[in-house]
């Protein structure tokens, strides 16, 4: 071999690459293509090595000329699949791996890379497909088993998907991913304790792997063990500085925790702006005309949750007494698992855009181009939010409001909507990067379901005890809301707590809660815990068991609490130092009842004992309160809407008179 040929460069560059060292394997393969440019194995080498220094244009370009050169590349092709893929460009992706499939229609990896390339545009169904093809042509392929159940996990077959990653576990025993999925698919159904183990297989079996120790944390956070939460989240940001929704979800958890306070909420989510905004994110540039009267504005709701979910629950009723003559809607959508929700939020939209499977830029390139004048977020830091949609500035106006108890943190987040009870002036405004919009009817609007049970008589007649409720989320329950709680029934002799959430489910859960009460004197007999029941009637036709409803603190209940009201269950809530803490007050007070308003934990508990005693005004409550609600600003859509617009044309007219 001459020792300045091609060959021996090309050589050379492996041997480099093999051992990570990508610029110098890179700088060796350019030597080989420029001695002899028609190795397509050398392009095909040096896009792998691009692609492994981020310089991933430049390795598209090794691609195509690698196929260019040999239009039968199979792995070449393969190759810039999946790194068109990587950078969201999925169409192109999809076209790569059909090629793969022309040459080759019997490569399962390929089959299982183009399922990857549906999954990611939410096409469950072709991408299954090709997860059920790449398995059929090898039934040993441990990777498309785990992917397979990925699939069958957001469509809800939540048994297929744990038995597709039992299936990859077993083939592959040493691969974190299946394990920390299945304890996804775990989680999903209840059965926590499983699901943290699994977690901490993946984590034994990869400990730096942050996706890992974000889903450890939601499991621990669903079992109500908020600071073991909080660690996990903070170490897989720790360990993946770029992770947006870990940070994001530590957020969250600090809105449960009795120990975190509005000010370091604020200054975490600061720090969320600081360290995932995109300095060379494009910056768009808005040079419509000023017109602060145009007859029509256009207003973009951006969510994941237009689905049966808490926040539909209370879009709902805006989008349809919405006046046409005043907004155009436009609906985008990070919907993986539509519902019949979906369906009925799509059918009242003037636009529905999909917003599944498109990386940020693509999504804010989408707004613009539709010419939004209002760009609203109904998620904040909650599951599956696009806040980074937001961060280009892709409409003149951007509003948060609804799905998060808070500030996103965000600069270029314009305002955000509440109101005067749930956030009062003060250190509200302080501890917000938004201007606060207080809307004065109140910043909710609750819809009852289309079908309802009727509200039953007092229980507490026929029972001869009273019986307490919470149906909210468990994390809200945390170890203080225990102890005001038990302190509440051994003042109440007698007494019931009649305890409802999904993660109910896990016996060690359930344990690990009933533990806490005994620990603050309350028999075991006295605590009645209920998982999640199949249909909205049902959970609703439960509230005929309670007579008092108990908000939980820091974080309040809302579609819970308005669910009890509608019920004719009367709700007593502490009214705390933030908006988590401060929506029951809201909320109590829409609907004229102040007196179970209460201002620290003595009162809580004596205003709760002294209600449970008075069976005459409990019975005047429930018999009257549906109507109270019907009739209040609560559930009035229409005088809502006209606020909300309101809202709208007065920022949209500060935003033409400062240009």
């Amino acid at each position: 071999m001459r020792p300045d040929s091609a060959e021996m460069h090309k050589n050379r560059g492996l041997k480099l690459h093999r051992k990570g060292q990508l610029e110098e394997a890179v700088s060796c393969y350019r030597k080989a293509l420029q001695l002899n440019p028609n190795l397509a194995g050398v392009y095909n080498n040096m896009g792998a090595g691009l692609q492994g220094l981020g310089r991933l244009e430049e390795a598209i370009s090794s691609f195509e000329m690698a196929v260019e050169i040999r239009p039968d590349y199979i792995e070449a092709h393969n190759n810039m699949g999946n790194l068109l893929q990587q950078m969201g460009r999925i169409d192109e992706a999809i076209s790569s791996y059909h090629k793969v499939l022309e040459l080759e229609p019997d490569l399962s990896e390929a089959h299982n890379n183009l399922g990857n390339a549906y999954h990611h545009m939410g096409q469950l169904s072709e991408a299954i497909s090709c997860y059920q093809k790449a398995l059929e042509l090898r039934p040993d392929n441990a990777q498309a088993y785990c992917n397979l159940g990925n699939g069958y996990q957001i469509e809800g077959r939540i048994d297929q998907a744990i038995f597709c990653y039992n299936k990859a576990v077993t083939l592959n025993p040493d691969n974190p991913e299946a394990y920390n999925n299945m304890g996804a698919a775990l989680k999903h159904c209840g059965r926590l304790e499983e699901a943290v183990s699994c977690h901490r297989k993946a984590l034994e079996l990869e400990p730096g792997n942050a996706v890992a120790h974000n889903n450890l944390g939601s499991a621990n956070k669903h079992q109500g063990k908020l600071p073991e939460a909080m660690a996990c989240y903070r170490k897989a940001c720790h360990l993946k500085r770029d992770y947006a929704e870990a940070h994001s979800n530590l957020i969250l958890a600090m809105q449960y925790d009795q120990t975190s306070n509005l000010k370091e909420i604020y200054y975490e989510s600061s720090a969320w702006w600081k360290q995932h905004r995109t300095p060379n994110r494009r910056e768009f540039v808005h040079h419509r005309s000023s017109d602060s009267t145009k007859n029509r504005l256009r207003i973009g709701y951006v969510s994941p949750d237009f689905r049966d979910h808490s926040v539909s629950y209370f879009f709902l009723p805006l989008l349809e007494a919405h006046d046409r003559r005043e907004v155009e809607v436009f609906c985008y959508a990070e919907v993986k698992r539509a519902d019949k929700m979906t369906a009925r939020i799509k059918s009242l939209s003037d636009h529905w855009r999909s917003t599944v499977g498109l990386p940020s830029d693509a999504v804010a390139q989408q707004i613009y181009e539709d010419g939004i004048d209002i760009l609203v977020d109904l998620a904040g830091h909650t599951a599956n939010n696009r806040l980074l949609v937001f961060a280009g500035k892709p409409a003149p106006v951007q509003v948060t409001w609804l799905g998060y108890p808070g500030t996103t943190g965000m600069e270029v987040m314009d305002y955000r909507l509440t109101d005067e009870i749930a956030d009062p002036a003060g250190d509200a405004d302080k501890y917000h990067s938004e201007a606060l919009i207080r809307l004065p009817q109140g910043f909710l609007c609750y819809s009852p379901p289309e079908t309802y049970p009727d509200v039953s008589d007092l229980p507490s007649i026929d029972r001869k005890r009273t019986t307490f409720g919470s149906f909210n989320n468990l994390p809200k329950v945390n170890e203080r809301v225990v102890e005001i709680w038990s302190q509440i029934l051994l003042q109440t002799p007698g007494s019931s707590l009649l305890l409802k959430s999904r993660q109910l489910k896990d016996d060690r859960t359930r344990r690990r809660y009933m533990d806490l009460f005994t620990k603050n004197g309350i028999n075991c007999e006295r605590i009645e815990m209920l998982p999640a029941t199949a249909s909205i009637s049902e959970h609703l036709d439960l509230y005929n068991r309670v007579d008092i409803g108990l908000d939980p603190f820091p974080y309040n209940g809302t579609t819970t609490t308005c669910e009890a009201l509608w019920m004719g269950v009367p709700v007593v809530t502490l009214r705390g130092d933030r908006h988590s803490s401060r929506v029951g007050a809201s909320i109590l007070t829409r609907v004229g009842l102040k007196d179970f308003i209460t201002e620290n934990e003595g009162e809580y508990i004596s205003k709760t004992v002294e209600l449970a005693s008075n069976l005459d005004r409990l019975k005047e409550l429930r018999a009257g309160m549906r109507r109270r609600m019907m009739e209040s600003p609560l559930c009035n859509p229409e005088s809502f809407a006209r606020s909300i617009e309101k809202a709208y044309r007065e920022i949209w007219k500060t935003f033409c008179d400062e240009r």
